[in-house]
């Protein structure tokens, strides 16, 4: 799951909405129906945006960072073909049900940590109603090493644990294992969170650099700035991405955002690896859309 600010534009919500509280494996989950767009629902887990789906328009996406996650789907890929896709990180499956709606025939498998979580999602957000999405419960790491070769088209890892994004799947020895699973012409798209002068999201991004030719990085321009801490979207390949259209894409949006070059973000950086562990930055208080 991943973490992104209250949705654009909205005002603050007005009294009491339909919601429903859970206690879930990392804390309290609360699921809020927007009350400005019948169909649409938030999921916060102590009190940080998580996911917000809208179950009448699956192609709505809410948050901007989700949004850049989206354009990678429909740019890194011909338009329409169904895709084998794996997700580490479920929350309320935003992305699984996009390529569902705009990708039909595709086949997804999600790896969600939180059991309970996926409960309650299943339970209150249709979740069986998406078609050939598979959910299981699990470590994505470990699940992901269980997959045979070559078999996604993409591999979405947006896996956060009380707003961090977990370090083990930052690393060199895990970006391998994605590497290993991915067709030749397949897509890596990761979400992480940085602010200040953003040293994890270089590491990170000069660990993809490593293991895959071709890296992008993605994120409004006050965060590459580390004026403020938010979302960056990463995506890697061993095959060209669609940098133009990415950048085209990004900067026309209703919350413009710049596509960098992974090689120029990462700088000097180091890659991250498994024998030198490092903990994820920790978002500074309201940062991240609580509610």
């Amino acid at each position: 799951m991943g973490h992104g600010r209250s949705p654009r534009g909205r005002p603050n919500r007005r009294e009491t909405p339909a919601s429903t509280r859970a206690s879930v494996r990392f804390g309290e989950a609360e699921l809020s129906r927007d009350p400005d767009r019948g169909s649409g629902w938030l999921l916060s887990v102590n009190g940080v945006a998580q996911s917000y789906v809208d179950l009448g328009d699956p192609t709505h996406l809410e948050f901007d960072y989700v949004r850049r996650i989206g354009d990678v789907v429909d740019l890194a890929h011909p338009a329409g073909v169904p895709l084998e896709v794996l997700h580490i990180g479920g929350g309320a499956c935003t992305i699984p049900r996009y390529v569902a709606a705009t990708r039909k025939g595709s086949r997804q498998l999600v790896i969600e940590a939180d059991g309970p979580l996926v409960e309650l999602v299943r339970e209150n957000l249709d979740l069986r109603s998406v078609p050939q999405l598979k959910v299981r419960v699990g470590d994505g790491r470990r699940e992901t090493a269980t997959r045979r070769d070559d078999t996604a088209d993409l591999v979405v890892v947006d896996a956060f644990e009380s707003a961090l994004m977990p370090g083990p799947l930052a690393t060199l020895e895990y970006c391998r294992e994605v590497r290993r699973v991915l067709r030749p012409q397949g897509t890596y798209v990761a979400n992480l969170a940085d602010g200040g002068g953003l040293r994890f999201a270089r590491r990170f991004a000069a660990t993809l650099v490593e293991i895959f030719e071709h890296v992008l990085v993605m994120a409004e321009p006050g965060v590459f700035r580390g004026r403020r801490f938010g979302n960056l979207v990463a995506a890697a390949s061993a095959a060209e991405l669609p940098y133009a259209e990415l950048t085209r894409r990004t900067a026309g949006s209703a919350f413009p955002a710049r596509c960098v070059p992974g090689q120029e973000f990462a700088g000097n950086a180091r890659p991250l690896s498994d024998e030198e562990p490092v903990e994820p930055p920790q978002p500074p208080p309201d940062a991240l859309g609580r509610t």
